[in-house]
């Protein structure tokens, strides 16, 4: 039996709660502390404690784990994060998947200085049936109505497409 297994774990109860649509599949769950399940799907992130949460992985900007905790805080594009305190041996396993997929849902990203405001991001990414939305992930703190930041993400989005062949 290998030491680190990708094969889902989950009691039956909880997968029933997941009605995975066609074509995906669990890839690697985990226990919660407290009793709770967090499962990675080819298409998205669920949380089940207690009741069931599902956020494809184009919702998530990034995610980190505190390896001393085994918390794994996910941030979502919206700016908000979710701590999901992991069972010790199944942490590492799964914030790997977690970072796998995330990543595959980026296909170009272009980070952009903002003068007075920090950065902002503009990335292109799959959704969850595989259609390309371009996002703008920033900190909270940029006015996205002032015209010269507006030109800038603008501009930013345009590049991100045409690097990936599309059209403006």
């Amino acid at each position: 039996m290998p030491l680190f297994s990708r094969r889902p774990s989950l009691p039956a109860p909880i997968r029933a709660q997941l009605t995975l649509p066609p074509g995906d599949r669990v890839l690697v769950a985990t226990e919660l502390v407290g009793g709770g399940w967090a499962a990675a799907t080819r298409r998205a992130l669920y949380v089940v404690d207690p009741t069931l949460e599902r956020r494809p992985w184009a919702d998530v900007d990034r995610a980190t784990l505190d390896a001393e905790t085994s918390t794994l805080t996910v941030r979502w594009v919206t700016g908000t994060s979710q701590a999901l305190a992991l069972t010790g041996a199944g942490a590492p396993p799964f914030a790997q998947v977690l970072r796998e997929r995330v990543q595959s849902s980026v296909v170009h990203s272009e980070t952009v200085p903002v003068k007075g405001a920090g950065e902002i991001r503009v990335a292109l990414r799959r959704d969850e049936d595989g259609e390309l939305v371009s996002q703008v992930i920033g900190d909270g703190t940029t006015d996205l109505s002032d015209p010269a930041v507006a030109a800038l993400v603008d501009a930013a989005e345009r590049r991100v497409r045409a690097a990936a062949g599309l059209a403006g």
